[in-house]
């Protein structure tokens, strides 16, 4: 098959983390490359094709592929300067050159560039069938009119199931521009992805069910969301710490994180649908009210529902912070209970450990960067 129109993906820069902006651009560039290699080796006839690319290359925040991308640097960040500290061997290489070297070099950077589509083909098909007529009936996504509404009912259900294949092919298949998949991971990874894309889609099933239902409880609400939105972030997450090496401490924190911001951001979603603008939303405002959907609003109120998406974050922030540290704090300071349930201050870590903190964690600084953003 012949690729040679479809240019070479830019390695992903080792970018220092207080500037998240060009981090997260170097991450979507790449993203977008490795869509457009994926579509030309998928042979997709028309309007098939055309209805993918439609949906995959909107303006979405593209937060999953953003998770896979920062766990990954952080693990790999943290990891190296535990070697280090440890006196074992390491390449001479500079910070600008560290990961970039890495990824020149080692496939496990070419793995998480097939987890990153994965995760973000899998929530993209949820998208496309959940704004489908007989799911919640939308006609704006991402700014733009939906796929039934562009293309067709059948056309827009067609190329749902065919992103879900893709998600899972993508993981192993001989694609250009990559290196050959490492056997090891890409196990390790199905058996992350495979059964929270499986927990998505009972959620979704589950939150389908409260609709009709009056009596649902906010421990019910918490159970879907968990699988319905948690699921796939928690995904993400581990297996970009999984292509990194991460270790089974990590792997839980990284865990715990996702599974307090997943459910962070979920309350934080129903605040907005009542106290946002359809243009800002880039979908239509008040459709959770117009489903009659539960909602955390519905029972806590917007206050209540602002102070416990806020308390969710500072657990799921807690649990990084603890685990991918990348060296510069010391382990007494990570355990102390104030630091877990509250943002750092100067006085904690002091200045120049805050600093490096930050900026040798990719992964927290992005999930505060969206936190910011939807706040």
């Amino acid at each position: 098959m012949t690729v040679s129109s479809t240019p070479s993906p830019t390695p992903l820069r080792f970018i220092s983390f207080d500037n998240n902006e060009q981090f997260h651009g170097a991450v979507r560039e790449q993203l977008a490359q490795d869509i457009e290699v994926l579509f030309v080796y998928a042979e997709l006839p028309h309007p098939l094709i055309d209805a993918c690319r439609y949906v995959m290359t909107g303006k979405g925040k593209l937060v999953r592929p953003l998770l896979v991308a920062s766990a990954f640097s952080s693990v790999t960040a943290n990891n190296d300067n535990v070697f280090k500290s440890e006196g074992i061997e390491q390449k001479d290489l500079t910070q600008s050159d560290k990961l970039d070297s890495l990824l020149e070099n080692d496939s496990d950077y070419d793995m998480a560039r097939r987890a990153a589509l994965a995760v973000e083909l899998l929530h993209t098909y949820s998208l496309v069938h959940d704004d489908l007529p007989c799911m919640d009936d939308d006609e704006l996504r991402r700014g733009q009119p939906t796929a039934h509404i562009v293309f067709d009912e059948a056309t827009a259900l067609l190329a749902g199931d065919v992103l879900q294949t893709l998600a899972f092919e993508v993981l192993t298949a001989e694609l250009p521009t990559f290196a050959p998949f490492d056997a090891a991971i890409a196990s390790q990874l199905l058996a992350i992805f495979a059964p929270r894309a499986r927990r998505m889609v009972a959620g979704q099933m589950l939150d389908l069910n409260a609709e009709a239902s009056d009596s649902i409880s906010q421990t019910d609400l918490e159970a879907i969301h968990r699988d319905k939105t948690g699921a796939l972030i928690e995904a993400a997450t581990l297996m970009g710490g999984v292509c990194a090496g991460a270790t089974a401490p990590q792997r839980m924190a990284l865990q715990e994180c996702a599974q307090h911001i997943g459910l962070a951001f979920q309350v934080q979603d129903d605040i907005l649908d009542v106290t946002t603008s359809t243009d800002t939303l880039g979908k239509p405002a008040g459709s959770d009210e117009k489903l009659d959907k539960s909602t955390y609003v519905k029972f806590m109120g917007v206050n209540q529902a602002t102070d416990y998406a806020q308390s969710l974050f500072n657990d799921g922030r807690a649990a990084i912070i603890r685990e991918l540290s990348s060296g510069e704090l010391s382990r007494d300071k990570l355990n102390n209970q104030e630091l877990r349930n509250s943002e750092p201050s100067h006085s904690q870590l002091g200045n120049s450990q805050l600093s490096n903190h930050k900026n040798n964690n990719a992964l927290l600084a992005l999930i505060e960067w969206l936190w910011n953003r939807q706040k």
